[in-house]
């Protein structure tokens, strides 16, 4: 997990009052709430928006895609039950913001995206802002990365028609794994968490996320 000082100080007002809107919307994480305070989200948006960054609203970042609402980070990594010493899949990089997140919260961060566009951007961002304990992927995220499994925790950034068997089974006995599942237009975040040669599946609140595209997901 690293430990950084703050982006700069521009917008830092406006980042701090997110974290109190967090923090009044159910994030009680204090790991969660300092990795919001750490990460400028106005660096991951179009500058068109940037006025916009610290709404807790999704917002498109382009080639059809969007940054999710804080609050949807916020909930889902708490409910990832991070100590900092994981080892964490993200399919999904998109802007990579979550990405930045994540590198605050855990030891190593291995994120996929099937974007070449975003990926690059989001290459960019990522080394501008010294997160250097992030490795990065382009690829079909659905089949995950078995080079380096299994992780501790995985978390998907879109929504599947259901979980994904490989990414489960890339899990560490007691990893869990938080994927949106459901249709097109309206899924339920699950979690599935390794017991052994066994999984607990729990399915808890309604989201709406772009469809998780590839092999194990939804066809292109």
């Amino acid at each position: 997990m690293v430990a950084r000082s703050p982006a700069g100080v521009e917008m830092r007002g406006p980042r701090q009052r997110l974290v109190e809107q967090l923090r009044e919307k159910g994030v009680t994480d204090l790991a969660v709430l300092r990795a919001f305070e750490l990460t400028p989200r106005h660096e991951f948006v179009p500058t068109g928006i940037r006025h916009r960054a610290y709404e807790d609203a999704a917002l498109p970042i382009g080639n059809g895609q969007t940054i999710s609402q804080p609050s949807v980070h916020g909930r889902s990594l708490q409910l990832l039950r991070l100590t900092g010493r994981e080892r964490v899949l993200e399919i999904g990089t998109g802007s990579g913001y979550q990405t930045v997140l994540l590198s605050h919260l855990v030891d190593q961060v291995f994120s996929i995206e099937r974007v070449a566009p975003l990926l690059d951007a989001a290459r960019r961002q990522i080394a501008a802002l010294d997160a250097k304990n992030v490795s990065l992927l382009m690829g079909d995220g659905t089949v995950g990365w078995r080079e380096y499994a299994p992780y501790d925790a995985i978390i998907v950034s879109a929504a599947s028609p259901d979980v994904p068997a490989p990414l489960v089974a890339q899990l560490a006995d007691g990893g869990r794994l938080l994927v949106p599942v459901g249709g097109r237009d309206a899924q339920a975040l699950v979690l599935v968490t390794r017991r052994g040669d066994g999984y607990d599946r729990e399915e808890l609140d309604a989201v709406r996320f772009v469809p998780l595209l590839g092999r194990h997901g939804w066809t292109p």
